[in-house]
């Protein structure tokens, strides 16, 4: 593997897991929904570089765009966070 490409690897990696994180500890429900779609996108991208655009092309569709829209849609119908429901 050529450099470029290792540094871009690298970056993605780092990228996903930090968005993964962030994903999983921020008390903030929408920043969180968001930090998942970041990672969905950076692993869609790992996968474009690893020469399996199919899984790419699926975790695009399925991990960022149904998933992630689909937790915001919930969170708008139920009325915000729990956090906003005594003001």
């Amino acid at each position: 593997m050529p450099v470029p490409d290792l540094l871009v690897m690298t970056a993605l990696g780092c990228a996903t897991i930090v968005s993964a994180v962030i994903a999983v500890m921020h008390e903030d429900l929408i920043r969180s929904v968001t930090a998942y779609a970041i990672s969905s996108v950076c692993l869609a991208a790992i996968f474009y570089l690893l020469a399996s655009p199919f899984a790419a092309a699926l975790e695009l569709t399925v991990g960022a765009g149904l998933v992630a829209v689909l937790f915001l849609v919930a969170l708008i119908l139920a009325g915000g966070e729990a956090g906003e429901a005594g003001t």
